[in-house]
């Protein structure tokens, strides 16, 4: 369990980092010293920001390129940045020290990106129960001879007082793969720049119909390039790409939860390898960002192969090296996809 560590920030300095702050400006304007301090929570709101924001803000991203985002435990020096900053850009529930940390020094000045698009929530055993009752009798043997196994194992253990526990479920947050909701965003980034610099609320307007313009491009782009797949399945290793499946009509199979941190049971294992078996999958996939073990497991069990399936939390060192960006890893994903589903 990580620790709630700026609960430790001593109050004196954090006093003498608001004065510093109320000193570097002289203003109660957030742009009069000629850009907006603005701190985002991990990259996809970094990236959304810089292009709705352009010259007019400086961004700070409290998650370092190569970190998984679900582990950052927040510095003194993030802490003070939070309290420094005009405004906050972070996506509540994601990382729970930082919602604590908004609560407490930027209520007033921060975005949940979620109040600005329609969630969904995902249990990640429903879409696999799903399936396995869509299927063909024939089709779904190999299923049903897992599911009587993962039973009798599951009576075993109550008999011996371990309950099997229910799956974890909760409001998906990974809204940037799916580009329509990731331009909401952007709308919602430039509307509240607007409202604390309205000298250039113009350009943050025309900013975020950019990115927009850019977004929707890129959705036609997935929807033309997926449009003769042979498959609809995508087994993933954690359920990151609930919107993208939705937004292009696919079926996300996730063999760990919401949280790459939610370690599959046994049972759960069984039924994705039986579904992996029954359905044709060819493809295991993994992230870069996490280890690979649990995709490479099912692969090895299956015989299926693994590729990369980036969800965006954030970049490697090498990729924001290389200039990598969202664009670019989305389009490495569609040409990933395209491959796995047959619509190479």
């Amino acid at each position: 369990m990580r620790r709630t560590r700026f609960l430790l920030v001593p109050a004196a300095g954090l006093a003498a980092a608001a004065a510093l702050a109320a000193c570097g400006t002289g203003s109660d304007d957030p742009a009069a010293d000629g850009e907006i301090n603005v701190v985002t929570a991990f990259y996809p709101l970094t990236f959304a920001t810089e292009q709705v924001g352009g010259d007019h803000v400086a961004v700070t991203n409290l998650t370092p390129a190569g970190q998984e985002p679900h582990d950052l435990e927040l510095a003194p020096s993030d802490i003070a940045a939070i309290e420094e900053a005009d405004y906050v850009v972070y996506l509540k529930g994601f990382i729970p020290e930082l919602d604590a940390a908004v609560e407490e020094y930027a209520a007033d000045k921060s975005l949940d990106v979620l109040t600005a698009v329609e969630t969904s929530e995902y249990d990640y055993q429903q879409a696999i129960e799903e399936e396995a009752h869509a299927e063909d009798e024939h089709a779904d043997e190999h299923a049903e001879e897992a599911a009587e196994s993962a039973t009798a194992e599951e009576e075993h253990s109550e008999e011996d007082g371990h309950e099997h526990e229910e799956a974890p479920e909760g409001v998906d947050p990974h809204v940037w793969l799916d580009p329509i909701r990731y331009g909401q965003i952007g709308t919602a980034i430039g509307e509240g720049l607007a409202g604390l610099d309205d000298a250039n609320a113009a350009d943050y307007t025309a900013n975020a119909e950019a990115f927009n313009a850019d977004l929707t491009a890129l959705d036609t782009e997935f929807t033309d390039a997926l449009a003769a797949r042979t498959s609809d399945a995508i087994v993933t290793s954690h359920a990151a790409f609930g919107y993208l499946a939705d937004r292009y009509d696919l079926t996300q199979i996730a063999i760990s939860g919401l949280s790459p941190d939610q370690e599959p049971d046994s049972q759960h294992m069984g039924e994705v390898a039986a579904y992996v078996e029954a359905n044709g999958i060819t493809t295991i996939f993994f992230e870069t960002l996490v280890s690979p073990d649990i995709a490479d497991t099912l692969a090895a069990e299956t015989g299926a192969q693994t590729a990369v399936l980036n969800p965006l939390e954030g970049l490697t060192q090498e990729q924001a090296d290389a200039g990598a960006d969202y664009f670019t890893v989305m389009r490495e994903n569609l040409a990933t996809l395209q491959t796995a589903l047959g619509a190479a």
